[in-house]
């Protein structure tokens, strides 16, 4: 696949699920950032803006759906695709409804994650 230089903010609090995403990220030729719960807008603020945010629907305190409303109300931001996941059944739909631009199932089926971050990076 070819090396793409975009870069990706993954926020989750399960340390290895950041792990993970990161190293089958690099493997696409992504530059993969991730992150906890405590400094996912500082990265935005201070870091440069990524080109696309995988977000966890349920983060330690904070939800998922109240970060991604605040990001897409945001002027520097709400143009940054952002592909929500969880493990919880019905929470595509309230991740859509909460500005999201996807929504990906736990587990991950790497394909079908790759494919979204590709249709969203084109």
């Amino acid at each position: 696949m070819q090396n793409k230089q975009k870069t990706l903010l993954v926020v989750d609090d399960e340390q290895d699920i950041l792990e993970f995403l990161k190293v089958i990220l690099e493997e696409e030729g992504y530059t993969a950032v991730t992150t906890d719960k405590g400094d996912y807008l500082e990265k935005l603020k201070h870091g440069g803006l990524p080109d696309l945010i995988l977000l966890d629907m349920l983060l330690s305190g904070k939800h998922g759906r109240e970060i991604v409303k605040y990001l897409k109300r945001q002027e520097k931001t709400r143009h940054i695709p952002v592909i929500m996941f969880s493990a919880h059944p019905s929470a595509k739909e309230s991740a859509l409804q909460a500005g999201a631009d996807d929504f990906v199932s736990k587990p991950f089926e790497i394909e079908l994650l790759l494919n979204k971050i590709a249709h969203y990076l084109r």
